[in-house]
C-alpha cells in the first residue's frame, strides 16, 4: 500500500493531491482527515479500487491524517494511518467581486452577461485558480475564461448564452495556489439565470435602433448617435452590453471641465449605460427632432423620452446593444466590451482554452450566495 505525501512529510505543497495505492489488494475506505479544523478531503476512488486521489488539494498550514482500510487477496483487512503537514502560507487572496450578483446586475440577466471576477491580490499562477473555477448551466455552453489582468478574469460563452439557461459558478479557492508562497481562503458559489435573448442594433447611419426579442423585432426606435465633432464624440462601434439602468444620471463634459469651454452638466432620465467611458442609450428631448435623421449627441445613443422609459424597462443588464456605422472601435477593456475579441483572440489569454460548461443543472431557485461590495467608483459621462 502506498500514501503520498508519505507519513511523517513536512512543508507539503498545499497544491499537491493525496494519492493512495494498492498492490495485490482493493481499497476498502480512505479518510483525509485535517487534524485543526477536523476537515475532510474529498477523492475519487478508481473502478477496480486500487487507486484513490484527492479531488483538490489541502489547506496550507494543516496537518493532515490519512486512514486506508485494504482487504487482501485473502479477504483479510489491513489499516494504514499516516499523518503528513503543509507549508504554510506567505500570503492569502479572495475574491473581492463577482458578477452578476443580486445588488448591481440583478440573479436574471441578458445572453451577453459575462461571468466576472475580481481578485483582491494579483494571480500570477493563473492555470491553478482557472482550474478550479468551474461553470455548470442547465444547457450546454461552449466557453472559456480570459484574464484582463492579474485581478481579473472573466468567462464568456463562444456565443452568445442561450435563453432560459441557469447558470452556477463553483469557485474552489480555498487552499488555491494563486501565487508561490500565496492560498486562496475560501470557496465561492454563485447562480444566476440568463433570461429571454434580447439583442438591440444600433445603426448611426440609418439613425434607427432595432430591438429584438427572442428573433421577433419588437420596437424600431429614432436614435441620434455621436457627431464626431472630435474622436470623442463618436459613439464607439461593436458589441456593447448593458450595464446599468437609472432612473436618473447626472452627465459632465468627458473633455471640459468647469469653467471652460464646452463644459456642461446635465441631469438625464432613464438611462441604459453601455461603456465606461460614458455611452448611455438615454432619453433626450432636446434632439427629438434630429432623432431618425442626424447624429448631433457627444457620443451617446439620443432617443425621445418615452423610447427610453420603455428600453429601460425591457432591458436586462447584460442584454447586448450593437452599434454600427461610425469609425471609432470600442475597446475590449472599456466596460463590458468582452465580445469585440474574436473567440481565438478571447482565447489567447485563457490558461485552459476553451470548454463545455459541465453538468447540467435541474430547475433550482436562483440565489446569491455573497454580500459583494458595491462599485463605487465615480465616472465621467456624456450626452
Amino acid at each position: 500500500m502506498s500514501v503520498s505525501p508519505g507519513n511523517g512529510a513536512a512543508l507539503v505543497a498545499p497544491e499537491l493531491p493525496v494519492m493512495v495505492g494498492a498492490v495485490n489488494g482493493a481499497l476498502r475506505s480512505v479518510t483525509v482527515r485535517g487534524k485543526a479544523g477536523n476537515t475532510l478531503v474529498g477523492g475519487v476512488l478508481s473502478a477496480d479500487r486500487t487507486q484513490w486521489r484527492s479531488k483538490r488539494g489541502t489547506a496550507p498550514g494543516e496537518t493532515y491524517q490519512v486512514t486506508v482500510v485494504a482487504v487482501g487477496p485473502s479477504g483479510a483487512t489491513k489499516q494504514v494511518t499516516s499523518e503528513f503537514s503543509t507549508q504554510k502560507a506567505t500570503q492569502t487572496f479572495a475574491v473581492d467581486k463577482i458578477l452578476p450578483n443580486k445588488d448591481i446586475t440583478g440573479l436574471t440577466v441578458g445572453v451577453g452577461m459575462p461571468i466576472m471576477l475580481t481578485f483582491t491580490h494579483g494571480i500570477t499562477d493563473r492555470v491553478s485558480v482557472e482550474r478550479n473555477l468551474m461553470v455548470q448551466s442547465s444547457k450546454p455552453v461552449e466557453g472559456a475564461w480570459h484574464w484582463f489582468d492579474d485581478k481579473s478574469v472573466s468567462f464568456r460563452p463562444k456565443k452568445w448564452w442561450p435563453a432560459n439557461t441557469k447558470v452556477k459558478l463553483v469557485a474552489q479557492l480555498a487552499g488555491v495556489r494563486g501565487a508561490p508562497g500565496m492560498y486562496g481562503t475560501q470557496d465561492y458559489v454563485r447562480e444566476f439565470e440568463v433570461g429571454r435573448a434580447q439583442i438591440s442594433h444600433a445603426d448611426t447611419v440609418s439613425h434607427q435602433m432595432t430591438v429584438k426579442r427572442d428573433g421577433e423585432v419588437i420596437r424600431t426606435i429614432p436614435l441620434s448617435a455621436g457627431d464626431g465633432g472630435s474622436w470623442n464624440h463618436y459613439t464607439t462601434n461593436g458589441v456593447h452590453l448593458a450595464m446599468s439602468r437609472e432612473d436618473v444620471t447626472t452627465m459632465t463634459s468627458p473633455d471640459a471641465g468647469p469653467g471652460s469651454a464646452g463644459y456642461y452638466s446635465l441631469t438625464v432620465y432613464d438611462t441604459v449605460r453601455i461603456s465606461d467611458t460614458g455611452e448611455y442609450v438615454h432619453g433626450a428631448p432636446w434632439s427629438v427632432g434630429s432623432q431618425g435623421n442626424s447624429n448631433v449627441s457627444h457620443g451617446c445613443i439620443n432617443v425621445s423620452p418615452s423610447n427610453a422609459k420603455w428600453f429601460k424597462e425591457v432591458t436586462l443588464i447584460g442584454d447586448p446593444i450593437i452599434v454600427s456605422g461610425t469609425p471609432r472601435q470600442l475597446d475590449p477593456g472599456n466596460g463590458w466590451g468582452h465580445w469585440q475579441e474574436s473567440w481565438p483572440q478571447w482565447l489567447r489569454w485563457s490558461g485552459l482554452r476553451s470548454g463545455f460548461t459541465t453538468e447540467a443543472l435541474s430547475a433550482v431557485p436562483v440565489s446569491d450566495h455573497l454580500t459583494q461590495q458595491t462599485d463605487t467608483s465615480k465616472r465621467r459621462v456624456t450626452s
